[in-house]
Parts: C-alpha cells; structure tokens; sequence
C-alpha cells in the first residue's frame, strides 16, 4: 500500500506574486526534507498550484506534513491530501506520470477539504482518504489519523509565526536555550509561548507518528 500526497496552495490565484510565492515555497519544502528526510519522493511542483509527492507510510507523511505546516511563512498556506493505496506510473511522451487509487484517493482528500474549509472547519489544512477497495483496519486508521489531524491543525492556525518556529525547533529536538538564542529572547518567553500554543501535544504526536 502505498502512501502519496497531493498539496495545493491556498489562495494561489489571489497573492500579489504568484511566482514568488511558489519559489519560497518550493524552498520551504526543500528546507524541511533536508532538515529530516521523510519522503520516498520529495513533493514536487506539477501542473498550476499543485504538488505530488510520495512517503514510505501514513506516519512519516504526517509528521512531515506537521514540519511543513509550521515552516511555512505567514501568508502561504497549503493544502494536504493523503491518500491510501496503490499507486503505480503510466508511461506518457512526457515522462511517467503518477496514477491508481492512491492518488484518486488523495485528490478525493483535497476536495474534501475545500468542502470543509467552506463550512465547519476553516482551519483544516490536512485530509486522509483510502482508496475503496483498502480493508476495514486501513479505513479505521483512516478515522483515527482525521481526528488527529483536525485537532492538530486547529492548534497550529492559531499560531504567529514565531510560535511556529519554536514548535518546528522543538519537534527537531532543539532545547528551550537553543531556541531563545535563536529567537533572541529570553528562555522564559519562549516557554510561555510553547505553552500557550500547546506545543506540548503537537510535539508528542509529532514523536507518535516518527516511531
């Protein structure tokens, strides 16, 4: 079974400088695969606002996601689609291009989320679907891992960026000292806008899904 992401960018048609905005958020991308290595195949521009990518398992594809979410300026956002499957390339004149239930699976996941984002959950920024024909263990897991990921980034919206950093620190494994000199601020500040932002659940389920 495999495990592939579709992301697109939020709001795409609507920034001031589309071209530079997909640069840095290329760079953002690239920066966190580099930061921990997750993917089997690093989430790549494709056609408009959209992004492939592929992971060896549900869990690494969340906790890079979470990374992603929090490394990402204020002002660009982007959906996440996972989806469960299997998934294999077709030969094209243009090169082999990504196919099966998989990726049917993690487009159904974007558009559930464009669904979502309209009415009771505006802070959605991930979604995990399965393909039909994957059995009752896999759908289950499917279940567990949305509840998680609403709840997560709920958390993660409500956060400046500066919070975001010092989550995305954390989750690396970086102390409370580090991070303050990093931020140059004092180590009470930043445990005071850890603790705020409840990084302390983010970074515990960050560690869940790595194991």
């Amino acid at each position: 079974m495999a495990t592939v992401v579709t992301a697109d960018i939020i709001g795409s048609r609507a920034l001031p400088d589309r071209t530079e905005a997909q640069r840095r958020i290329e760079a953002v991308f690239a920066a966190v695969e580099a930061d921990l290595p997750l993917a089997e195949r690093v989430l790549t521009a494709t056609v408009g606002d959209e992004f492939q990518g592929e992971y060896p398992d549900l869990g690494a594809a969340l906790a890079s996601i979470l990374l992603l979410t929090l490394a990402l300026p204020d002002g660009l956002e982007c959906r996440f689609g996972i989806g469960l499957g299997e998934a294999y390339t077709v030969d094209a004149t243009a090169g082999q291009l990504a196919e099966g239930p998989a990726w049917w699976a993690a487009r159904a996941a974007i558009d559930t989320l464009h669904a979502k984002q309209v009415r009771a959950m505006p802070a959605a920024r991930t979604w995990i679907a399965a393909a039909e024909d994957e059995d009752a263990a896999v759908q289950e897991q499917v279940r567990l891992a949305n509840a998680y990921v609403w709840a997560r980034d709920e958390l993660v919206s409500a956060m400046g960026e500066r919070a975001r950093r010092l989550v995305y620190g954390r989750c690396m494994g970086l102390t409370q000292r580090e991070l303050a000199a990093r931020e140059q601020i004092t180590q009470s500040a930043v445990s005071q806008l850890l603790t705020a932002s409840g990084a302390a659940g983010l970074v515990e389920g960050f560690a869940q899904w790595r194991r």
